[in-house]
């Protein structure tokens, strides 16, 4: 009797871990989720958000990918804001045949060349920040973002200059990158339509010293400055303008959407505007729920761009789950998975409702215009628009 007992109690043992999982020789192999985003240097601590917004989606993810008899390994990659490592990276997660979709990239410069390492494999990227209109335009089939572009951002911003504050002069800066002289541009044609007068148009690559550029702006006494780029030189450049008089009202894109904004313009911030694609928190409905778990998880805030890769992973691995059990529970090949996310109507995000164009734009995106008043991220919701993409031209 002891005897029979002991070898029951030993295949309980054995039996015990697959009870309430796949077993071992059922599971079909490992699927791979990248992110690229800037991890390090002067833009990481948008890049981090992002990173750990699709980190969070695919840890939820892992045991419903198990039951499907799938491995599911979230790997991040640094591109430092940099193309040339971007790149670098697309290679190297293209070259891992596990690999089934990238989120990313923040930075649109990075996105642009590191797309085009996906496409050559069909390797499925969504982007939850690139603005860029180049991004999708470019018609790839791989290529997606769950963020609005830049072509609309723009003039949003300027229609707000014009018609809500009523302003009737602009100075515009950029950083002359692909997204932040995109943005200033868009911006620039639509205040010309408008009727505001440009008094400057301005390019620069300055990390500390805007002194210079700063003269002929506080001669020419601008209503407002508008700057194309990141939180990391905007917020420097508001700081120098404030500290040599220039009180012109200060607005950028969502480049400054960070609250690395207000710790490096500090009480300069006050007053200033951004337009956003991704809104603060409590402009989404289903948004409190998904805050509460990110700061359990993480220890931390979540800030706009944190929700929007949470999103891109989510929608990414929704149509990777979709593409297995339509082949019998077969794994996908990236292009089928890429297909599958063309294929997805009206996905409930965190976000709000996704679906995508035959570009890979969202149907429709929300822009956000928001104001700091107060020493503190985010600003407040001043005016939202929601607007459907611009269409594909026609060549």
């Amino acid at each position: 009797m002891l005897k029979r007992l002991a070898s029951i109690l030993v295949l309980a043992i054995f039996l015990g871990p697959l009870a309430n999982s796949t077993p071992a020789w059922a599971q079909k192999g490992v699927i791979k989720i990248a992110t690229q985003s800037p991890l390090s240097g002067e833009q990481a601590a948008l890049g981090e958000h992002v990173k750990l917004g699709a980190q969070l989606a695919v840890e939820e993810a892992v045991k419903s990918f198990k039951a499907l008899g799938f491995d599911l390994i979230f790997v991040p990659y640094d591109d430092q804001a940099k193309p040339e490592v971007g790149v670098v990276n697309a290679r190297s997660i293209v070259a891992d045949p596990d690999m089934l979709l990238v989120v990313g990239h923040f930075n649109s410069g990075v996105a642009l060349p590191s797309s085009d390492i996906y496409k050559d494999s069909m390797l499925a990227m969504i982007s939850p920040a690139n603005t860029a209109t180049e991004i999708t335009d470019r018609g790839y089939p791989n290529v997606n973002r769950v963020c609005g572009r830049d072509d609309v951002q723009g003039p949003v911003g300027a229609k707000f200059v014009a018609h809500d504050l009523k302003l009737k002069s602009v100075y515009i800066v950029h950083d002359k990158t692909l997204y932040g002289q995109g943005v200033a541009e868009t911006f620039r044609q639509e205040a010309k339509k408008l009727g505001l007068k440009i008094l400057g148009y301005d390019g620069t690559e300055e990390r500390a010293n805007f002194g210079p550029m700063i003269i002929p702006m506080k001669a020419k006494n601008p209503d407002l400055v508008y700057f194309g780029g990141i939180y990391h030189q905007g917020g420097l450049l508001l700081k120098q303008m404030r500290e040599k008089r220039v009180n012109s009202i200060f607005m950028g894109p969502d480049g400054l959407d960070s609250s690395e904004m207000v710790k490096i313009a500090g009480q300069q911030v006050i007053g200033s505007y951004y337009t956003t694609v991704a809104g603060p928190t409590d402009a989404y409905p289903e948004s409190a729920a998904f805050a509460k778990r990110f700061k359990q998880r993480f220890g931390k805030e979540v800030e706009s761009f944190g929700m929007y890769g949470y999103d891109a992973a989510l929608v990414g691995l929704k149509a990777i789950e979709q593409a297995i059990k339509e082949l019998g529970g077969k794994r996908p090949t990236r292009a089928q998975v890429s297909a599958a996310i063309r294929k997805l109507k009206n996905f409930k995000g965190v976000t709000g409702s996704i679906t995508f164009d035959a570009k890979g734009d969202p149907v429709k995106a929300k822009y956000f215009l928001l104001k700091f008043e107060k020493r503190q991220y985010p600003g407040k919701v001043v005016k939202v628009i929601e607007q459907e993409a611009p269409q594909a031209k026609k060549s």
